[in-house]
């Protein structure tokens, strides 16, 4: 039996394989971003064809959405879908417990309440019937997200919208190219958002995000609302007039042609991802005591983080808290050389932001609604779990090249699991 690296045996992944590049910048990224750079058009309102609106339309096409808006961030993306689509003062959006923190905030800069619901323990998403027991009749949207990549349930998601008049704006951040029964998450509501941040799937060289609808007139309120609410058209002379609510959301011509050439590679990259990622997976699901993550039936997960959890009773540890678990395989495999992190420390609702409610000032927009008093610990029984018994895999996994790297973290996973009894004293120690 090999000796564990945190107790002074070799490390299963020796510390020369363990960079791993990503985004991955290639000539062809360099040249596009140089000719974007020559061309004099390097702002979204140039008139004519630019960077831009050439994203715009290689990213519709390829992923089918009938109108694309690019913009500064993702999270500019979903603020300004709220705001395209009347969300402000007074209402309720619904966001899962557990997401990246612009899932919440993008509602409050619209002057509206996010309200939280439990998510659904293995694809970590919304949970449609804690939805629906959180409608009121404030409530003007739902915000799923598409969580590390899987695809949320947009079947029930979108029928409960319709049953009670609601919006859904997607939260696409990490899901570019991931599928619900066939169609392309961020198409399937009312609007989607993507991330492009050097970190995602599709990243851009910095910050950048999309706007997707099969909606003319949404895509034009959102093309207003990125540009100061100004109307900007091709052949049509600036007039800076203000005709609404604006914003300065504008991405630039350098990150877009950076995207471009992205997107050209990302089929390529997709394939090997998916072969690397199902190798890897099926290697730990043998472990006992370790869930890992899996794609829905009839959905395509675009596996942007994986994230494991952990059972103490499988693992034969009764009585050994999660956390306590968590936090000695987290010693003992990066150890090993597998950067394994928390990623989310907390459910959103228990964030700073939240719970202190001072918002703009005053405590809005949560007194507008009568929302008064503390949100943290308010009941997310699955969101907390998972958040307890699990740790994620980030980045290392979308190098297309990354299939032999992922091979030595299964050998890590494995070299640990063979070691039972330095698991239990470790989490037995941290109980």
């Amino acid at each position: 039996m090999s000796k564990l690296a945190a107790f002074g045996g070799p490390p299963a992944v020796p510390r020369d394989r363990r960079h791993v590049e990503w985004p991955l910048v290639e000539d062809e990224d360099r040249k596009a971003v140089i000719d974007a750079l020559d061309g004099a058009r390097l702002v979204s309102n140039s008139d004519g064809e630019n960077p831009v609106s050439t994203l715009e339309e290689q990213w519709a096409g390829r992923f089918g959405f009938g109108h694309c808006v690019a913009v500064s961030t993702g999270t500019a993306a979903l603020s300004l879908a709220l705001a395209a689509l009347g969300v402000g003062p007074g209402d309720e959006v619904i966001v899962p417990a557990l997401s990246f923190i612009a899932t919440g905030l993008a509602p409050v800069h619209q002057m509206a309440v996010p309200v939280f619901a439990d998510v659904d323990p293995v694809t970590f998403n919304l949970d449609p019937d804690d939805v629906e027991r959180r409608i009121t009749g404030r409530t003007a949207a739902i915000i799923p997200v598409h969580l590390h990549g899987a695809p949320a349930d947009m079947d029930r998601i979108t029928a409960i919208a319709r049953r009670h008049g609601l919006a859904v704006i997607e939260d696409a951040a990490q899901a570019p190219g991931a599928t619900h029964r066939g169609r392309p998450v961020g198409g399937i509501g009312d609007a989607g958002a993507f991330s492009l941040q050097a970190t995602k799937n599709i990243p851009t060289c910095g910050e950048g995000g999309l706007l997707v609808t099969g909606n003319a007139e949404l895509a034009e309120s959102v093309r207003r609302g990125r540009q100061f609410g100004e109307v900007i058209e091709s052949g049509r002379e600036r007039d800076y007039v203000s005709y609404g609510l604006g914003w300065n959301h504008k991405m630039n011509a350098l990150q877009a042609a950076f995207t471009s050439a992205q997107l050209t590679r990302f089929d390529d990259y997709e394939s090997a991802r998916q072969r690397n990622v199902a190798a890897f997976l099926a290697r730990l699901a043998e472990l006992p005591g370790l869930r890992v993550p899996t794609a829905a039936p009839d959905t395509t997960h675009a596996w942007h983080i994986l994230r494991f959890r952990f059972d103490p009773a499988a693992f034969g540890l009764d009585g050994v808290r999660p956390q306590a678990l968590r936090s000695a395989l987290r010693r003992l495999l990066r150890a090993e050389g597998v950067p394994m992190s928390q990623y989310q420390l907390m459910p959103l609702p228990d964030q700073k932001v939240f719970v202190d409610r001072v918002g703009f000032g005053g405590g809005y927009p949560w007194t507008v609604t009568g929302a008064t008093g503390p949100a943290a610990g308010e009941d997310h029984p699955v969101a907390r779990a998972v958040i307890a018994d699990s740790l994620t895999l980030q980045k290392r996994h979308l190098h297309p090249e990354s299939g032999e790297l992922l091979h030595l973290y299964a050998d890590a996973f494995e070299k640990v699991w063979a070691n039972p009894d330095m698991v239990a004293t470790l989490a037995g120690a941290a109980s």
